[in-house]
């Protein structure tokens, strides 16, 4: 996802797919332990979209104050 898409976003819809990313990167790191992955390099992109999504959770939060 996109800086841009993630900038569109509500607070509380970043708030949910910050959930499921780190669900889902949980999920993509046991299974590429148990038996490597066909595209490995999708644990790095869901590392940065978690990344993108706290990047503009604190954004936001710094704008607040």
């Amino acid at each position: 996802m996109k800086t841009r898409e993630i900038r569109e976003l509500t607070t509380s819809e970043i708030k949910d797919r910050l959930k499921e990313e780190r669900v889902n990167l949980d999920r993509l790191v046991l299974s590429h332990s148990i038996s490597p992955l066909d595209n490995p390099s999708m644990i790095r992109e869901t590392r940065r979209t978690i990344a993108r999504f706290e990047t503009e959770l604190r954004k936001r939060e710094l704008n607040q104050q």
